[in-house]
């Protein structure tokens, strides 16, 4: 199900990119596309089209909510996860609320994004 995904890794570290893309890669992912922020991100969508974003929150230039709204007021619909530091309870709602479908807390596990991807996944089927 994962496999063959189009799958989009928004961050301002080179680093944390490179951990999702091995992570995603030994799941079987093999379309990614990476952006630096969420304006880097915005300026690729329509080109990439991608099933699912990894998203963080705090970047430069237009950080991850933003991107949220933005991507949503143009009509983007695919699922979103929110991966960051942030874990509050306001800050998840916030997310939420902004369009975001699932929240991974870094630091995390192949195993805890492979959970949040396939569970975010169902319940998009499910509302489908």
């Amino acid at each position: 199900m994962i496999q063959n995904l189009r799958i989009m890794l928004i961050d301002d570290s080179k680093t944390m990119r490179n951990i999702q893309r091995t992570m995603l890669a030994q799941m079987g992912v093999e379309q990614m596309e990476e952006a630096s922020d969420g304006q880097d991100a915005l300026s690729k969508l329509g080109a990439f089209l991608p099933d699912l974003v990894l998203c963080d929150w705090n970047m430069p230039t237009c950080d991850g909510l933003e991107f949220v709204k933005q991507a949503r007021a143009r009509g983007f619909t695919a699922p979103i996860i929110m991966v960051t530091t942030e874990s509050e309870k306001t800050k998840v709602v916030t997310a939420i609320r902004a369009g975001v479908n699932n929240y991974v807390v870094k630091p995390f596990t192949q195993e805890v994004l492979s959970a949040r991807i396939t569970e975010t996944l169902a319940k998009r089927a499910a509302a489908a």
